[in-house]
């Protein structure tokens, strides 16, 4: 079920040609970068702005990516409000053929503990492919309960484990204790080690879009415990890259490096939001981390 072997996923980002229609020239070298790290990928995440796309739209981005056919696992974001919408685009990625799916905690409704039990529940009823469960307050704006990732693994034995990105290592050690058979992924590239060393298995990466082999070597000294070796500005970095909304940020750093052909983003999302103290910010991140790498 799992892929012990990758303990990195990188949070796609979705580039955009100018006119707003998906870029898949640059998708996919975007993707293949992640292939040659050895890095998981998941698409139609938050970062890859899979809520700003249409039905249509994801479902040619995931025929597209299951096209190429990546020597990595391939990780599909489920998210929304409307549980027959998750529902048909979960079962139209089966047809397709996925590795895995990510299921995010209920957008803007808030529900209690029940309510949230009931949604993977049905999510999870609708495939047999390994799930990530998602805790993402700051953007759901409701935290999942402790308690309902430990009720449905004693229900369901495909929950792959659980994404946790409230910036909180406290919550983190709420699900590790509530649900100690599920494994733990950081959702916060800063805080990777900090979870990493309560028990935390690996990282689903918004850093990994513009730093894969570096964010995959960083990872791998964590898991090691090899703390002398690890990039001393790492969380620094990995901050620069949420000086504005995130993709924002990653998608200026990634034309910078010329992997992107334009920075557009979908509203409401704004490129104007980044300013040029946080764009410089970037460039001298991305210098620092190159220097460490290929010291």
């Amino acid at each position: 079920m799992n892929h012990p072997e990758f303990p990195l996923y990188t949070a796609m980002i979705t580039p955009f040609l100018e006119n707003g229609k998906v870029d898949y020239e640059s998708f996919e070298y975007l993707l293949r970068k992640q292939e040659q790290a050895k890095n998981g990928t998941l698409i139609l995440g938050s970062t890859g702005e899979g809520l700003n796309l249409s039905s249509h739209e994801k479902k040619e981005i995931i025929k597209f990516t299951r096209l190429l056919d990546l020597d990595v696992p391939l990780m599909v974001g489920i998210g929304g409000h409307d549980i027959e919408e998750q529902k048909a685009l979960i079962q139209y990625a089966d047809e397709v053929g996925v590795d895995s799916f990510l299921l995010v905690t209920p957008l803007y409704a808030k529900p209690g503990k029940e309510g949230q039990f009931e949604w993977f529940k049905t999510l999870l009823a609708t495939t047999k492919t390994p799930c990530m469960l998602y805790n993402v307050p700051s953007r759901t704006g409701v935290k999942l309960h402790p308690e309902v990732p430990a009720r449905l693994a004693e229900e369901f034995d495909h929950i792959l484990g659980i994404k946790e990105a409230s910036g909180s290592v406290e919550d983190f050690k709420a699900f590790r204790d509530h649900a100690p058979s599920l494994d733990l992924y950081s959702g916060d590239d800063g805080l990777t080690e900090a979870f990493i060393n309560e028990g935390g298995v690996g990282l689903v990466s918004v850093a990994s879009n513009v730093w894969p082999k570096h964010t995959h070597k960083m990872v791998a000294l964590m898991l090691e415990g090899n703390v002398e070796a690890l990039f001393s500005d790492w969380e620094e970095s990995a901050d620069a890259l949420f000086s504005a909304s995130n993709p924002v940020p990653t998608k200026v750093l990634a034309q910078h490096k010329g992997w992107i052909k334009n920075i557009t983003v979908r509203l409401p999302l704004s490129v104007k939001d980044l300013t040029a103290e946080g764009e410089e910010a970037l460039l001298e991140a991305d210098r620092k981390i190159n220097v460490w790498y290929n010291a």
